[in-house]
């Protein structure tokens, strides 16, 4: 290795590291930082990629479906295309100069490295629009709207996977909402509105109409790139057959679970102060129906509490092979 290389990858082991410059570092630090250098230069390039397919798919929804039959989208998306259809400036242009501001918001309020993403993210989204030979798919309005919204959806979702957007409504309704009382989906919500009433009012009611049902196909994909296939479920039992209950989801299920110890509380017999187990895990929305049918055989008076669980990592969320 050349020695100008050797020293800029030690360089950059001591940031990880937290290192000065000048400590000298051992065998084991070195590689255990090449070990996070190599993590983060991986975590990295699956982000670009993830960036760049949401890219081409968002050009693919707009150029192969959206934009030759003159519907739109809701977000800053709908703005930029609901502005190009009626002054004719350049869709690529709109893109940029339409999601700026809330690409300087991302920098105050999230982070710069998240804001960095974004504006290349727009900035090669624009460009896509602008050169990218997308073939012309369809005119029935009713395929546009689902699979323009899907292509446009998955985009978007697959952006947001690699940590950054190009479209930027959620930025600012996450900063309105920290200023106000509404939810995050209450602003989008209300911005969606006043998009597509406009579009109603500017073309007709038809098309807003078509341009409702993409934006749900598109939010909907978004919804499902974000939080995967499988829906997670979160399951608190409380029981005082909790050790039948765990063996059954470890052996049976091949799930992991965790047990914490608690009090019970207020019951039948009025106060109680007894000590008690208390099972959490995860499974999925399929896999419900067999574990509240087995807790009800064990126990049908075991108090359950199920939470949908937007995302999950670290732990034993997959199945272990059952044996």
């Amino acid at each position: 290795m050349q020695p100008e290389k050797y020293k800029m990858i030690i360089h950059e082991i001591k940031k990880i590291l937290g290192k000065k410059d000048s400590d000298v570092l051992s065998r084991y630090e070195i590689a255990k930082g090449m070990w996070r250098l190599k993590k983060t230069l991986y975590r990295e390039l699956k982000s670009g990629l993830l960036i760049l397919l949401g890219i081409f798919s968002a050009g693919f929804g707009l150029r192969g479906f959206l934009i030759p039959n003159n519907l739109i989208d809701g977000g800053a998306m709908g703005i930029s295309l609901l502005t190009h259809r009626e002054t004719g400036i350049p869709l690529s242009l709109l893109i940029i100069l339409i999601n700026l501001p809330f690409l300087l918001i991302a920098w105050r309020q999230i982070s710069k490295i998240f804001s960095i993403k974004s504006i290349i993210a727009i900035s090669l989204l624009a460009l896509v629009v602008a050169v990218f030979p997308y073939p012309h798919i369809t005119q029935d309005k009713l395929l546009i709207a689902v699979f323009g919204g899907f292509f446009l959806g998955a985009g978007i979702g697959l952006s947001i996977r690699g940590g950054g957007v190009i479209d930027g409504t959620e930025v600012l309704a996450v900063f309105l909402s920290r200023k106000n009382s509404l939810s995050v989906g209450d602003f989008i919500l209300i911005f969606n509105i006043i998009i597509f009433s406009f579009a109603a009012y500017l073309i007709n009611i038809e098309t807003a109409l078509y341009s409702v049902l993409i934006y749900m196909a598109a939010s909907k994909t978004v919804d499902f790139v974000l939080e995967g296939i499988e829906e997670f479920t979160g399951v608190t039992i409380i029981s005082p057959h909790s050790s039948e209950i765990a063996a059954f989801i470890k052996q049976k299920m091949g799930r992991g679970l965790t047990i914490y110890s608690g009090k019970k509380g207020y019951g039948k017999r009025g106060d109680i102060d007894e000590e008690t187990d208390i099972i959490f895990t995860v499974v999925t929305r399929l896999e419900i129906s067999r574990l509240t049918n087995e807790i009800e055989k064990i126990d049908p008076h075991a108090f359950i509490v199920m939470q949908s669980i937007r995302d999950t990592k670290g732990g034993m969320v997959k199945k272990k092979p059952l044996h």
